[in-house]
């Protein structure tokens, strides 16, 4: 079996003009084909990892599809930018990596998950995300505490037993705060203001209900610390990209706590992910499949985390193609501890660009059981815009 040729996507979404996937089809001369995604839709950098899916994709025709170690290691260390190359490289592997592995199962008739060495559970705990957006089917600015309080009612109205907030996002007028003001020591009031609104969500959902604390990597060593110390109190099952992510400011944050930090959506390849796993700084990592390598480096770094007790979290914020990869793995993965379900994924500008529509159940995830990944683009996709990559020459259609 052989690459043929491969589609290039990058949707512009009226609804939301900042979200803009870049999803790739790959097709092969036996008539399968898979599809994936480097998950740079939101954000600056999309564009660019539609370029990269591109070049890539050259590099890749007449392989064998089957052979994705031989293909990933040739993408990784033959274009002198692969090793330890930044987030648009990684992505455009991610996106070929994925549809690899979806070629893969239906090549075999089977789900990832058994390739993968089988699924260990099914009914994946899952949490409600970045509920600063809201809880439904569009995304909008939730800046008092009274849309924070009524936000996680919501979701935990619909079985979720677990939320995630960014509350450092908005102000009490709904504008952002800006870098300057989520640095360095924080003032009393600006902290009081956070840590209020922790205090009222924690009070609202009671103790049964797990509470992450999202930060985005905006605040810093400082602020991210004391900001957690007047939390601490209000039970907090993990505290998410507190800072830039590196490893030695990482150290730091975790000894001053008293509750696991998480990070890993902008920590690509295992290489970068053992300098972290080594000083035991992290006790989640959160790597995201549309980012850092795809399944291929992602089991990999799953089971790195697995050697230092160390829990995993697919980060995922992408297409319903990056959902349906992640279930795949942390169905099989020992250390899996709950599942991302990002407001993106109630949106339907996110859910019309696959065929199936996946939504947890009383905050739980079952597993595709369709052959490969279990999801595939819709036809709004495949009809769209795209650049073909065949044999040595490049095509763009409307």
């Amino acid at each position: 079996m052989k690459i043929t040729k491969v589609d290039v996507f990058q949707i512009n979404n009226p609804e939301n003009p900042m979200w803009k996937p870049v999803l790739c089809r790959i097709y092969t001369d036996e008539g399968i084909y898979g599809d994936g995604e480097a998950a740079m839709a939101y954000g600056i950098g999309s564009t660019g990892a539609f370029g990269m899916v591109q070049d890539l994709s050259r590099l890749i025709i007449g392989m064998d599809p089957l052979d994705n170690e031989v293909i990933w290691n040739k993408l990784y260390k033959q274009t002198f930018w692969g090793q330890n190359g930044g987030c648009v490289f990684t992505a455009g592997m991610s996106a070929i990596d994925l549809a690899l592995w979806d070629i893969r199962g239906k090549f075999f008739g089977v789900p990832v998950y058994k390739l993968l060495g089988g699924k260990r559970q099914d009914d994946l705990r899952t949490y409600a995300s970045q509920l600063q957006f809201g809880w439904q089917p569009s995304m909008e600015a939730a800046y008092t505490t009274e849309d924070y309080v009524k936000y996680a009612k919501k979701a935990v109205s619909e079985g979720y037993d677990c939320i995630k907030i960014d509350f450092f996002t908005y102000k009490e007028d709904g504008s952002s705060y800006s870098d300057t003001e989520r640095t360095t020591l924080l003032p009393p009031e600006r902290l009081n203001i956070i840590a209020g609104r922790v205090e009222a969500v924690r009070n609202a959902i009671g103790p049964k209900v797990d509470l992450i604390i999202e930060n985005h990597s905006f605040l810093d060593a400082q602020s991210s610390v004391q900001l957690g110390r007047a939390i601490e109190k209000y039970n907090i099952f993990y505290y998410e990209e507190p800072n830039t992510p590196d490893p030695v400011t990482a150290k730091y944050i975790s000894g001053s706590l008293n509750f696991p930090i998480a990070s890993g959506e902008r920590i690509y390849t295992r290489w970068q992910y053992a300098k972290y796993f080594e000083n035991a700084s992290l006790q989640v990592i959160q790597p995201d499949l549309g980012t850092c390598g795809g399944i291929t480096e992602v089991k990999k770094i799953a089971d790195m985390a697995y050697t230092y007790d160390i829990a995993v979290q697919i980060h995922a914020c992408g297409s319903p193609i990056s959902t349906a990869a992640a279930l795949q793995i942390e169905c099989v993965i020992p250390n899996f501890v709950i599942h991302e379900h990002h407001i993106v994924n109630l949106c339907d500008f996110n859910k019309k660009l696959c065929k199936y529509d996946y939504q947890p159940v009383n905050g739980k995830f079952k597993v595709p059981d369709l052959p490969g990944l279990g999801n595939e683009l819709s036809d709004f996709v495949i009809n769209g815009e795209k650049v073909s990559i065949e044999g040595d020459k490049l095509f763009w259609s409307m």
